[in-house]
């Protein structure tokens, strides 16, 4: 993020708007898996299909997801490989600092 525009970072902030939303990242998760639609991840989600609807255009507009037309069905796929790697390395770094966290309470309940 080295000198990066104003512009750019509006992007970047936008970007990282729409992972900030537990919803989606529930509709990511289950992307991780295979391809579904909406009518699908609605009933893994456990909510209705116009509230994933939404989340999923939302996704879709930022490049996130991908849509693909299969007869009266629309699809949905993770678009950018790289979302996963993202979303990897946040949950990597969470679990570290959960562990550690972890470790330094055990310490002090060891002390009682």
């Amino acid at each position: 993020m080295k000198r990066m525009p104003p512009e750019a970072i509006q992007q970047v902030a936008a970007y990282f708007q729409v992972l900030a939303e537990p919803t989606r990242l529930r509709i990511l998760n289950l992307l991780r898996e295979h391809e579904y639609n909406v009518g699908e991840l609605a009933q893994a989600c456990g909510y209705t299909a116009a509230n994933v609807s939404r989340h999923l255009s939302l996704m879709t507009k930022h490049g996130i997801v991908a849509r693909e037309e299969r007869g009266t069905s629309v699809y949905f796929r993770i678009a950018d490989g790289q979302v996963d790697e993202l979303c990897d390395l946040v949950c990597g770094n969470i679990a570290s600092r959960m562990q550690a966290a972890s470790a330094v309470h055990q310490a002090f309940k060891a002390m009682l």
